[in-house]
């Protein structure tokens, strides 16, 4: 794998628009019919995976994101990256180092999976019930529900302004 082969470049273009929070550039970056996942994400394929990234764009008013250790070749990449933002349903600070492994198809990202320590985000994110749960499957599940709901709720704001 090279950080200098073209699929390198799309994941620092991929990270340099997030950087801006320019959600647009970020999902110009993917496939139509792109499938992410991470933890409290697991499977948004699509559009929902750009509109994700638009709602966290639009939400994260203090995000920093700081990519690095960009590798890839034909098929498959990899980067790290690290968010700092504020969670907002806390308004607890967040320091989240994540893993992110993609795969490519014409010039785009066909798949792009993040992982990171769930347990020490939930820590950070929610305090004290992060500490006691954030290891357990249950917290994991109510994560992803919220997440959930907040996306559906972005989407059909989103829907009747257009």
């Amino acid at each position: 794998m090279s950080a200098t082969h073209p699929n390198a470049e799309l994941i620092r273009r991929f990270y340099d628009a997030f950087s801006r929070r320019d959600a647009e550039g970020m999902a110009a970056c993917y496939a139509d019919d792109v499938q992410f996942g991470d933890a409290a994400f697991p499977d948004l394929r699509g559009p929902n995976a750009g509109d994700m990234w638009r709602m966290l764009c639009e939400s994260g008013k203090d995000l920093r994101v700081e990519a690095s250790e960009i590798d890839a070749d034909d098929t498959k990449g990899t980067a790290r990256w690290v968010a700092h933002y504020t969670f907002s349903a806390t308004g607890k600070k967040v320091v989240n180092d994540i893993r992110a492994q993609f795969t490519f198809r014409d010039g785009r990202i066909a798949t792009h999976k993040d992982s990171f320590d769930f347990a020490k985000w939930a820590r950070q994110a929610l305090g004290a019930p992060g500490l006691l749960l954030g290891w357990t499957g249950w917290m994991q599940r109510q994560v992803q529900a919220r997440a959930a709901k907040g996306l559906a709720s972005f989407q059909k704001k989103r829907a009747a302004k257009a």
